[in-house]
């Protein structure tokens, strides 16, 4: 099934990319997911403090 989600580049440098890894492993996530669920975590967070969206 076909997902409508925008790819971006993310520049890392190789061992921010491993740490990134090992926490993914420890979460059993790709790093993609791993990267996506932090973000979406984050976004939940800066909203709950904000009591809104981030960009409102």
């Amino acid at each position: 099934m076909a997902t409508n989600k925008r790819v971006f580049t993310l520049r890392l440098s190789d061992e921010v990319m491993d740490k990134i890894g090992i926490l993914a492993t420890e979460e059993h996530r790709s790093i993609t997911n791993y990267i996506e669920f932090v973000l979406l975590q984050h976004l939940e967070q800066v909203e709950k403090e904000r009591g809104s969206s981030p960009v409102a």
